[in-house]
């Protein structure tokens, strides 16, 4: 075996520290590079438009308007206090995006907003937040007048909701909205409508989405607010 010669002992500490420093700058890189893939995929998502102004009332009986997101990274879904059918499933599909944000440390709010206002008073959604082990330390229930509500949901988020025209306001059973989530950045842009009631993939899709968002630096150029 032949021996080391003494210029490359004296080079030995150079390499090792050359070495450590190529790592340690990757280490550093790694962070910035994560996100601007997630820039570059975030920018790919779906651009609906910004969320108008509204002003609602919470289950805390305070008001609640799109400011106190403004911000804030949430979900928002559509549901009635007395709804015998697809809401406590929608509910229990939150709690495990609620759930499940939490444990990968993704900082996510959540929004439910009745379209049955007239029945759904605070008092009620309080109630229903309890009967459904709801943690509302990130998740508000909304409810207000039926004008409002209905131009934050038909106009706003563009999903469906509404009565029978010949139904009473008894007939819950008349009472229809639409099923989908609705993914708003901190813009308050919308970006995304997801199907969860069938299957797993539409929950996967909005937190896959949502991480992205969640890493991007910078959201797409803010459009004004509609009024």
């Amino acid at each position: 075996m032949k021996p080391t010669s003494p210029s490359s002992r004296r080079n030995l500490p150079w390499l090792v520290l050359a070495g450590a420093l190529v790592i340690a700058l990757l280490f550093a890189a790694g962070p910035r590079i994560q996100r601007e893939r997630a820039r570059i995929a975030a920018a790919n998502l779906p651009l609906y438009g910004p969320l108008p102004r509204f002003e609602l009332t919470a289950q805390t009986g305070r008001p609640f308007s799109d400011a106190d997101m403004r911000g804030h990274l949430y979900v928002a879904d559509f549901f009635f206090t007395r709804c015998p059918t697809v809401c406590p499933l929608l509910t229990e599909k939150m709690l495990r995006v609620q759930r499940q944000a939490r444990e990968q440390g993704l900082d996510l709010r959540f929004a439910s907003f009745s379209v049955d206002p007239r029945h759904d008073t605070p008092e009620r959604l309080t109630a229903y937040a309890r009967d459904h082990r709801i943690d509302t330390s990130n998740w508000t229930l909304l409810t207000g007048p039926l004008d409002q509500v209905e131009t934050t949901v038909l106009e706003g988020f563009r999903v469906m909701m509404g009565r029978d025209a010949d139904a009473g306001e008894d007939d819950f059973f008349s009472v229809f909205h639409g099923e989908h989530f609705v993914l708003v950045d901190a813009r308050g842009q919308l970006r995304g409508y997801y199907k969860v009631t069938e299957g797993e993939g539409g929950l996967e899709a909005l937190l896959r989405d949502a991480r992205l968002l969640a890493l991007a630096p910078e959201d797409p150029p803010e459009a004004p607010a509609l009024r």
